[in-house]
């Protein structure tokens, strides 16, 4: 069967064939990364067979497409006697289903040991009545050529190309498979990485999340035209939505296991917008969200949404004995108490817990030394705060739009009910253990001592059962640190400082100019640093993002791109300047002075009328006197 399509790997890769079948197990397992339209596959069958074997699992292929499968590769003694084969069935999930009670399906046949690995693809479709008709035409197949000290290469065959059908979902394009799968393979196979962690949506059915995604995704996609508050509607509305996917769909297969009626009730505790408690709320779950701080979007949901704007402190005045799930969505500093919370309301708590900033119990998370990720190790460390807590602790990882997507789950307790003094005792001396940990000072605090082990009102020693007495909750009032509110003399020194730095690598130069203006260099913006004292780094360190949302804010003087510092050219108007000028109406009035008429040696590249900013004081608006400056504005 001739060559499709192929693709050449790196002349120095080192990963293969191993990384060939680390990059095929994705595709089969987790096709939903690269084809859109699926939620995922549910594996069916797998198992190890020989020829005979085999040929009786796929009977109702035609003769030609099982000469397609026995590729002349595998004519060898050892396929004839051996077990050299594996077979596996998936089924499609698709996010949409457009299939009816139809399921579509595809037989994965893997052809191991012999010199050219190959992995073919059957797909059939499987009527109510147990009925399987092979789609002959969209048969297909990946194979590893090339070995010792030839150039590796990745190959796509298919039996019936000029017949090929598609429909986008389960069938998709065949070019799509060799622009789209068959470089991803590739690149796959040369990283040949295994994940730190489990795939996605491993504690639930993949099918029912997939179908209750769409139904709440269509339920509530009016959130995000009227979302008031300034983060990303559709980012923030749909991940919550699949947050809330997933709680709903655990807590129905809990019913289920558990036998339970009623709907499980819950707190989120450090709610922010409350979007989750919303939804949570709506769909039949009793349950409330607190946090500090009181968002614009609370007013909008209505009585039913029960939201409290509270300061929470670990202590007896935060337990939840009649709650059966506490959760914790971005919890930041209340992440790693959370368990500890969940253990002491009552020994039938539960909780679900997704991490994001990483906090120990009094402050800042300090790493140790190891080979895991900063992430990985968080997650392990929450992960042993469970453990300790009492939890048997699960973990799984969430579809949503973050980088910072793995959950862990308590849902039982790892000791009996008979033993909860003792589950406690363990708990304090931990919580003291990590008081003491480097970089952490607690003050006031005498949790896990053998004469206040336990949590309850008369054994604490302490007025209001402190027993997270040192833990800071956040601010009510969120602090701004995008660099708006730091003094303007520092900034606008910050600002001349670099522009004459870039101006003077171009100075008669002739590069970098246009005409007799000079448009400067160009810095990375870690030789940006180097230029300014130690105290006014550290001041910018401050500031989320530091020097390059300084540098960005002040957009009118500097154009960053990919890490580099450059002078804007407002004469510029090509899309790479990320700024467009527009077109100054006639009459315009001026409220900013521009940087370029005041500092740039030769003056403002643009005439007087065509210029936004005003050459002078003399060209400010009249009633203002002198300009009101914007936040992260020069001029």
């Amino acid at each position: 069967m001739p060559t499709l399509f192929d693709i050449s790997f790196p002349a120095d890769c080192k990963t293969l064939p191993e990384g060939f079948w680390s990059a095929v197990d994705v595709w089969i397992r987790k096709p939903h990364v690269v084809n859109k339209r699926l939620c995922g596959v549910k594996e069916t069958e797998s198992q190890n067979v020989d020829r005979k074997s085999l040929g009786t699992l796929v009977s109702g292929l035609s003769d030609e497409a099982l000469n397609f499968l026995h590729s002349e590769s595998c004519h060898t003694e050892t396929h004839e006697n051996g077990e050299e084969w594996s077979y596996h069935v998936r089924t499609f999930i698709p996010k949409v289903n457009c299939y009816g009670a139809k399921q579509h399906k595809e037989a994965i046949v893997k052809s191991k040991d012999f010199g050219f690995p190959q992995v073919t693809f059957l797909p059939f479709e499987e009527e109510t009545d147990g009925q399987v008709s092979y789609k002959q035409s969209n048969i297909y197949q990946f194979k590893l050529t090339g070995q010792d000290n030839e150039k590796w290469s990745l190959e796509l065959h298919v039996l019936s190309p000029d017949e090929w059908f598609c429909d986008g979902v389960a069938y998709p394009k065949l070019p799509w498979l060799n622009s789209e799968l068959l470089p991803k393979l590739v690149r796959w196979a040369t990283k040949s990485k295994t994940s730190e962690f489990k795939s996605t949506l491993s504690l639930l059915p993949v099918e029912k999340y997939s179908v209750m995604y769409q139904q709440l995704k269509d339920k509530y996609k009016a959130m995000v035209k009227v979302w008031p508050e300034v983060t990303d509607p559709e980012k923030f509305v749909y991940e919550d939505v699949a947050i809330a996917t997933y709680l709903l769909v655990l807590w129905s297969e809990e019913r289920t296991e558990k036998d339970l009626t009623d709907p499980q009730s819950f707190v989120d505790l450090g709610c922010g917008n409350g979007l989750l408690v919303h939804i949570l709320a709506n769909e039949g779950h009793p349950g409330k969200g607190i946090d500090v701080r009181r968002r614009k979007i609370w007013d909008m949901y209505g009585p039913q949404t029960v939201l409290e704007e509270k300061a929470i402190t670990p202590s007896e005045s935060f337990l939840f004995p009649c709650t059966d799930w506490l959760i914790g969505n971005h919890s930041d500093e209340l992440t790693p108490w959370i368990p500890v919370i969940a253990a002491r309301s009552s020994y039938s708590c539960r909780y679900f817990v997704l991490p994001c900033c990483f906090f120990d119990f009094y402050g800042k998370y300090q790493r140790r030394q190891c080979k895991k990720s900063q992430y990985k190790e968080y997650i392990d460390f929450i992960s042993e705060v469970s453990q300790v807590s009492g939890f048997s602790t699960e973990e799984d990882c969430l579809r949503i739009p973050s980088t910072k997507r793995v959950c862990l789950v308590g849902k039982s307790r790892n000791y009996s009910q008979s033993d909860e003094s003792e589950a406690e005792r363990q708990r304090a001396l931990y919580i003291q253990s990590r008081q003491n940990a480097p970089g952490v000072t607690v003050h006031g605090s005498n949790i896990g001592s053998d004469k206040h082990c336990c949590h309850d009102n008369t054994s604490c020693g302490t007025p209001g059962s402190q027993w997270g007495a040192g833990f800071q909750p956040r601010d009510k009032v969120e602090s701004v640190r995008n660099c708006a509110s730091l003094p303007r003399d520092l900034v606008d020194g910050v600002v001349l400082q670099v522009a004459r730095v870039l101006l003077e690598m171009e100075k008669g130069s002739g590069e970098g100019t246009d005409g007799d203006w000079n448009r400067g260099g160009s810095l990375s913006v870690g030789e940006v640093a180097s230029l300014l004292e130690q105290e006014t780094l550290q001041r910018l360190k401050k500031e989320c993002g530091g020097l390059q949302t300084l540098l960005k804010n002040n957009h009118q003087v500097f154009r960053v791109e990919g890490g580099w510092v450059h002078i804007r050219d407002w004469r510029d108007m090509k899309p790479a300047t990320n700024v467009k000028r527009k077109p100054v109406a006639p009459g315009a009035l001026k409220t900013r002075l521009c940087w370029f008429h005041t500092h740039h040696p030769q003056g403002c590249p643009l005439q007087l009328e065509q210029c936004a900013f005003a050459h002078g004081p003399s060209d400010l608006r009249p009633s203002s006197g002198l300009p009101k400056k914007r936040k992260g504005e020069n001029c």
